[in-house]
């Protein structure tokens, strides 16, 4: 065993820890010295040293041991073999991908293999009106991307040209390093340098593309977007993305749905919410107003003695649900407007009105001055 550094302070944890600190610490450092990930030789001793002091921790009787002994009594019990024996990485497969997968398949050793790069994922934002939303819209869009060149048509070679089979590679694009881990000799194999992974010198290279066989360039393409789509929803188009190394897959294209937010409807999820402006006689004595949807204006009754503030529902006149035939509400809430400004016979008969109503009305006569006056006005 080589390490003689305490294993909690290794995985920067206290001796008191849970399992899951364990877990968590091991995880953020593994990621961090993975050799897919740094490749210097540093880091390659760094990510041993860890896992040894996880697969002592992570195990309730190395642990117990390790606690009681230290290192001393310790590494008399256990030799390296048996620090690894029944330890169990199985969790850390999606951080560490291929090369755990190759581990625990087979026992001690594998091969880990960087082939060919995947294209990049492209995002673009697509921006809509609220009504457009409701109804659903196809456009046009210009997304800007990594293409094949059409002048070498990927080769990179200057017309006229061929390239050269690597030397270094001879050919195969991969280069082949052994390292080894606590879990045995590893054989990892990496693109190569010198021809980038392609198998391939260009001695002549393509003058549009500079021998890389790619471009930068845009492409039209038709994008559906479906009624009652959401703000943030992503439509993904798969191999639309930047195209990949020669053999890799070009990555996917994610067009996500941006609404421009509305001065008469407001949404949440599939409901809509508006407001409408609504007099005291009408709200009084009842109505029938006309009110815009997002699916055209309609007719809707008021009744008598409406107070400000009411909330009326529309059924299915909000949005409808994306991949389902559910449809939302429309809410119309009512303001209540008070004229501001009376005729002298319009202030008589809403005085008669409170009289008659035995409602309490103190007309501006009626007032008596006592007090101080108080200025206030309207915001």
């Amino acid at each position: 065993m080589t390490t003689k550094k305490d294993y909690y302070d290794i995985l920067g944890v206290l001796k008191g820890a849970s399992d899951d600190e364990i877990k968590k610490s091991y995880r953020k450092l593994a990621m961090q010295y993975h050799p897919d990930k740094n490749d210097s030789q540093e880091a390659e001793e760094k990510f041993k040293e860890i896992s040894e002091a996880y697969a002592v921790l992570s195990d309730s009787e190395k642990r117990a041991s390790y606690d009681k002994f230290g290192h001393a009594g310790f590494d008399n019990r256990y030799s390296e073999e048996d620090i690894f024996r029944g330890a169990d990485f199985s969790d850390f497969g999606d951080i560490f991908g291929d090369i755990f997968g190759n581990i625990f398949g087979g026992g001690f050793g594998g091969t880990r293999t960087r082939g060919p790069q995947r294209g990049a994922d492209l995002q673009y934002e697509l921006r809509l009106t609220l009504e457009e939303a409701y109804a659903g819209k196809t456009t046009e869009i210009e997304v800007p991307k990594i293409i094949v060149c059409d002048k070498c048509s990927g080769t990179g070679a200057k017309e006229g040209t061929v390239a050269k089979a690597c030397a270094e590679c001879r050919g195969s694009g991969t280069v082949s390093k052994t390292i080894q881990t606590p879990f045995g000799n590893m054989i990892s194999q990496s693109s190569c340098p010198t021809c980038r992974g392609s198998g391939r010198i260009i001695t002549s290279p393509c003058l549009k593309c500079s021998g890389k066989g790619k471009v930068r360039s845009t492409k039209k393409m038709s994008v559906a977007v479906p009624a009652g789509a959401p703000n943030g929803m992503r439509l993904r188009y798969p191999g639309d993305g930047n195209i990949g190394d020669p053999g890799a897959p070009a990555g996917d294209l994610y067009v996500v749905v941006r609404i421009a937010p509305d001065n008469y409807f407001a949404r949440e999820g599939d409901d809509v919410y508006v407001h409408i402006d609504l007099n005291f006689v009408q709200a009084a004595l009842g109505t029938e107003t006309t009110v815009k949807t997002l699916g055209g204006d309609v007719v809707m009754t008021i009744p008598e003695g409406t107070q400000n503030g009411s909330t009326f529902r529309l059924k299915g006149k909000g949005f409808p649900h994306v991949n389902s035939k559910a449809v939302g509400d429309q809410y119309v809430t009512v303001n209540l407007i008070t004229p501001d400004k009376l005729t002298s016979e319009q202030r008589g008969m809403l005085e008669d009105f409170a009289k008659s109503s035995g409602f309490e009305a103190t007309t501006k006569a009626g007032v008596k001055k006592k007090g101080k006056k108080e200025k206030w006005r309207i915001f």
